[in-house]
């Protein structure tokens, strides 16, 4: 479903973010990409959703390049960002159906799909509200409903935990799974390791752009913790 094939990200002045990353994610995969703070996980995460251009290498998506294009491919997927800035002038209800309009979701459809994610979440109370009103956590919610709703094939999420409340970090590790089992590919980045040795079945370890190991948790792990395994890999790379 996702395939970063020798990547590489250079910023003005010669700082190289990712240096000649390959990495694959397939259908049914919750792939947790782990770093240090710049390492190179938003870049590449930024550079899979079509928002960073970069020079060498290339990014599939179910066999369309993002670069040749990258409409079809943002047709496939869902992104949310670590921070979640979204149109603070629009009440909650209107940019979930303006998202619904994006990605083609039929009335009846948007409907239910909107009661039941905001009941799940708990802002069904406040989609009449604008969402400059709204808390970090009430904006995280909202932008994961709007990826939830129109069913992507591909779920890019950076640090999707973070300012949520605990229930709704549960809904969400629910949600990631649910989708998995229906055939989407999800990569995300998160600090929080005990959640991705939880919920991930594979995962990828970065370090000053660089992948230093990847593939299925259990075999890297072994009968070690993935914190363990982190700090080793981190330590003597």
């Amino acid at each position: 479903m996702l395939c970063i094939k020798n990547f590489s990200k250079t910023y003005k002045g010669g700082k190289k973010a990712v240096s000649n990353l390959n990495l694959e994610i397939e259908a049914g995969d919750i792939y947790g990409f782990i770093g240090h703070n710049g390492a190179g996980k938003t870049t590449t995460i930024k550079a899979v959703a079509g928002i960073l251009d970069f020079e060498e290498g290339d990014i599939l998506i179910d066999g369309s390049s993002i670069k040749a294009q990258p409409v079809a491919c943002k047709q496939k997927l869902a992104y949310i960002p670590d921070n979640p800035d979204i149109y603070d002038y629009l009440t909650g209800i209107k940019y979930l159906n303006f998202i619904c309009d994006m990605y083609g979701v039929p009335a009846g459809q948007r409907e239910k799909e909107i009661k039941n994610y905001a009941d799940m979440f708990e802002i069904t109370q406040n989609l009449g509200d604008q969402i400059s009103s709204y808390s970090h956590g009430m904006k995280q919610k909202l932008v994961l409903i709007s990826a939830f709703i129109h069913h992507p094939k591909l779920l890019i999420l950076d640090e999707p935990f973070v300012g949520l409340d605990p229930k709704a970090s549960l809904m969400l590790k629910q949600l990631m799974k649910e989708a998995c089992q229906e055939g989407c590919a999800i990569f995300f980045s998160t600090h929080v390791l005990e959640v991705a040795q939880k919920l991930c079945n594979k995962i990828a370890i970065i370090k000053q752009g660089k992948l230093i190991v990847s593939g299925d948790i259990d075999k890297i792990l072994g009968d070690h913790s993935l914190e363990d395994v982190f700090m080793e890999v981190s330590e003597h790379e």
